[in-house]
């Protein structure tokens, strides 16, 4: 470093550690028993502080959840170094030194029968692993795509321009189009709701869009959009919003 013309004011060392891909998250619970009452007092990486727990030399702290690469970077032999502090009324913090034993390094010197100042308890430990959505899908899941349209009256008439790219039709296309790569068939039930339907004008909350009650599919994305803007042509926009059968009906 340099600031002052002439003189050498010292060295900063950077040091930098490349983030494992691990994706393991761990949980666990500490607690602590007999601890002094008396304040006292490697090179870590703070990587989690809990909440302060008061008036108790035998503290429980919460369970708590943090993701491997922040707690070792996925080195599962790497030392985890626990840190006991003990809170002043003032709201200051003062440490005790653990893990397992806190020691107070200035009573262990006087006192020859001196063993501890408390312990610290690991009282469960638990290592998952959380998965992605590319690790779902490289694992051979498949989904089963359904589309459902509101055909209510508050999509005003811009909804009966007939195959036009309305709101509803570019957003099914710009989902559709990439989650269709995910359904092996990609055949389609393809649903509408509020609407009145002809002959009789009788209002439907989970109609077909292709009028097939008993195959309600559609072939890709491109056959969903055909059969919405069909229906645009022969329904009329009604109401209320109400998509609880359609929920009821792909669930069955």
């Amino acid at each position: 470093m340099s600031g002052i013309p002439g003189k050498k004011c010292g060295n900063i060392i950077f040091t930098a550690e490349e983030l494992s891909n691990c994706r393991d998250i761990a949980t666990m619970q500490l607690c602590a028993n007999k601890l002094d009452k008396k304040d006292f007092f490697g090179k870590f990486t703070i990587c989690h502080k809990t909440e302060v727990v008061k008036n108790t030399l035998n503290p429980v702290w919460q369970p708590f959840t943090i993701p491997v690469r922040a707690l070792c970077n996925g080195d599962y032999d790497r030392t985890v170094k626990v840190d006991v502090y003990d809170w002043d009324r003032d709201g200051s913090l003062r440490r005790s030194k653990s893990p397992s034993n806190v020691l107070n390094h200035k009573k262990k010197g006087k006192k020859k029968k001196y063993i501890n100042s408390g312990t610290v308890t690991l009282l469960s430990f638990k290592v998952e692993s959380e998965y992605t959505f590319v690790d779902f899908i490289r694992g051979g899941t498949q989904l089963n795509f359904t589309v459902a349209i509101d055909f209510t009256a508050s999509n005003g008439k811009c909804g009966r321009i007939t195959y036009t790219m309305n709101a509803y039709a570019m957003a099914l296309k710009a989902v559709g189009e990439i989650i269709q790569d995910y359904d092996s068939d990609k055949m389609f039930p393809a649903y509408g709701f509020g609407a009145k339907l002809p002959p009789d004008g009788k209002i439907s909350h989970a109609f077909p869009l292709n009028s097939n009650s008993e195959n309600p599919n559609c072939v890709g994305i491109e056959g969903v959009l055909e059969a919405y803007f069909q229906s645009l042509r022969t329904v009329q926009l009604y109401g209320p919003t109400n998509f609880a059968p359609v929920i009821n009906q792909v669930a069955r």
